[in-house]
């Protein structure tokens, strides 16, 4: 039975066999395919059809042999790329007789879409290939054989790394074995195989169909591998007559990422994208693919040359990633919103002013971002993270960058601080970042995908100061938890990062609170900070570089400008000159 949620199933009869095709979307909007792998079946699709219907007309097919979709007979033969072509032709003209059809596969869904836009017959009923987890075998074969040819250290390298990568492949062209292994103990443990290993969560996948598929499938390694690694089509004959965007998870234990790198050679209208992710992306990050192939379908579609220049200078990293920021409506938060949208990213900014969250979200779209959303949170309510937390997870995703920035100021001595001005403090500068740490760091670990939490700190959790209590106490509360939850979490591939600004030239001193004062007094001293910090003149924009670079390179304590370089290294090697240092009365 399909776990496909509103699709509508047709059969497709074709060469002897009936394909089994399920649609979603409006008939009328661009058709999307996607051709799964093995050894799956056509559900494997389900949580990225889901996100693509609504701009998409998607259409999905059991390969044959596979799910409902029925086996020729013998199965010897009945896989060659040939037939898998004249397949793929027969569901395209039932679903999309008039206009021609985005390509998306996966695995051996990949191979053989490698196939359909490659061969001439084909031409004029493709528009765009998004590849992932599954190279060309005519492609293979020329990087085999010109490696075998000219054999350089370097070249044998990458050989027997792929050839090690291919266990399985040689073990699926043994007789009965991969049948025996599938309808037996193979078949049973397989996803729970996935969950340990992959991370690939378990609800509605497998199908029940997984042995049949699995065995059935082994002909598609037998009836094809061999022929095409020895004898690839000329090279000629080998070029994508479309765009092709090519996705590559950086932890796929079964393909090395060298196998493309010339690849530019035979589609040279090429968009790529890499992930921290395994194998199976299509369960394990469907948000990601599902944003991805609507910016290039869409690129197609319109006319425009698909995305294919640097963007930012940490696109290759973040590019499609779900980011989201706390505080972004200005200052730190908001150039770090724009810093990771011109990097390609999606964005939700979040604010508890609604009008600065909107415009933080209209100039992430601006600059590049091919999402962004504003959303209007206090930080420092349960209720409403919790709310936003289930909303973000709904719609848009699992976050993979989460920026806990939301803060506010409060200067003064201990004494003229009360008990509600301290719970003012630590409900935002703190439990703001326990919140978001607890509701978007679970989904995270969750996941098993891996991700990074930063968490806004500040010079002032290194130094002492008897005008800033309760808001050095918040910070440095801000900087331990992030410590503890950088150990607790990374052997999960999460990261944490404390980021620690110094005097950065943002409104937080025009919002401060300033206690143990009259209200013309706070005003002055509100102001005279202003002008310091104005005077001072560091850019938020740096302390956002700042934030992406420690989350490329996974750094756990960042204190950013010179001073609060400075004051980290006096904390660590001289913290008595810091305590004294503190004793000082600052000019008023």
């Amino acid at each position: 039975m399909t776990v496909l949620k509103g699709a509508r199933e047709r059969r497709v009869r074709t060469g002897g066999i009936d394909l089994c095709v399920a649609e979603l979307g409006d008939p009328g909007r661009p058709t999307v395919v996607l051709v799964h792998g093995y050894p799956d079946s056509k559900e494997v699709w389900s949580e990225v059809a889901a996100r693509l219907a609504d701009r998409f007309h998607v259409v999905l097919y059991d390969v044959r042999g596979h799910g409902r979709s029925t086996a020729p007979k013998p199965l010897q033969g009945g896989f060659t790329l040939e037939k898998l072509t004249d397949d793929f032709l027969a569901v395209v003209d039932a679903v999309s007789p008039d206009r021609p059809v985005h390509l998306v596969g996966h695995d051996w869904g990949s191979v053989q879409s490698w196939e359909f836009v490659t061969v001439e017959r084909t031409r004029g009923r493709i528009a765009s290939f998004t590849s992932m987890s599954g190279p060309s075998l005519d492609h293979f074969g020329h990087w085999i054989n010109e490696r075998l040819a000219r054999p350089t250290p370097h070249g044998v390298g990458q050989l027997l790394g792929q050839g090690a990568r291919s266990w399985y492949v040689y073990l699926l062209h043994t007789p009965a074995l991969p049948e025996l292994a599938w309808r037996g103990p193979l078949g049973r443990r397989w996803a729970g195989l996935l969950r340990r290993v992959e991370k690939v969560p378990g609800v509605d996948y497998p199908t029940p169909s997984l042995p049949s598929d699995a065995a059935n499938g082994a002909w598609l390694y037998r009836d094809n591998v061999r022929t095409r690694l020895r004898r690839p089509c000329p090279d000629a004959h080998a070029h994508a007559h479309v765009p092709v965007q090519l996705v590559t998870p950086l932890g796929d234990m079964f393909l090395s990422e060298r196998l493309y790198d010339e690849l530019e050679r035979w589609a040279p209208r090429l968009t790529r994208r890499t992930l921290p992710a395994k194998h199976w992306i299509p369960r394990t990050r469907p948000d990601l693919l599902a944003s991805w192939i609507t910016e290039f379908v869409t690129s197609v579609e319109s006319g425009g040359e698909p995305h294919r220049q640097a963007g930012g200078r940490y696109s290759d990293r973040f590019r499609g990633q779900l980011v989201l920021v706390t505080g972004a409506g200005s200052g730190i938060g908001r150039a770090t919103a724009l810093a990771f949208a011109e990097a390609g990213a999606r964005i939700v900014a979040v604010d508890r002013d609604a009008e600065s969250a909107a415009r933080t979200a209209e100039s992430s779209l601006l600059l590049g971002a091919p999402e962004a959303w504003a959303e209007t949170v206090d930080v420092s309510v349960e209720r409403e993270m919790e709310e936003l937390a289930a909303k973000v997870h709904a719609e848009y995703g699992v976050v993979d960058v989460l920026v806990n920035n939301a803060g506010i100021g409060l200067s003064g001595s201990f004494l003229d601080t009360t008990a509600d001005d301290w719970r003012r403090v630590l409900d935002v500068n703190l439990w703001g970042v326990v919140h978001g740490c607890r509701l978007f760091g679970r989904r995270m670990a969750e996941r098993g995908q891996g991700g990074h939490i930063v968490n806004t700190a500040s010079a002032a959790a290194f130094q002492p100061s008897r005008v800033l209590p309760a808001y050095s106490t918040s910070k440095a509360a801000v900087l331990m938890l992030s410590e503890c939850l950088r150990a607790e979490l990374a052997g999960r591939d999460i990261g944490v990062t404390a980021v620690c600004p110094g005097l950065v030239n943002t409104n937080i001193t025009a919002t401060a609170a300033f206690v143990g004062v009259d209200a013309a007094e706070e005003e002055r001293r509100r102001k005279r900070s202003t002008r310091a910090y104005r005077l001072r003149n560091y850019p938020p924009e740096k302390v956002a570089d700042a934030i992406l670079r420690a989350v490329v390179r996974n750094e756990a304590v960042v204190p950013v400008t010179p001073e609060a370089r400075a004051v980290h290294a006096l904390s660590r090697f001289a913290p008595g000159v810091l305590r004294r240092v503190a004793r000082l009365k600052p000019p008023l």
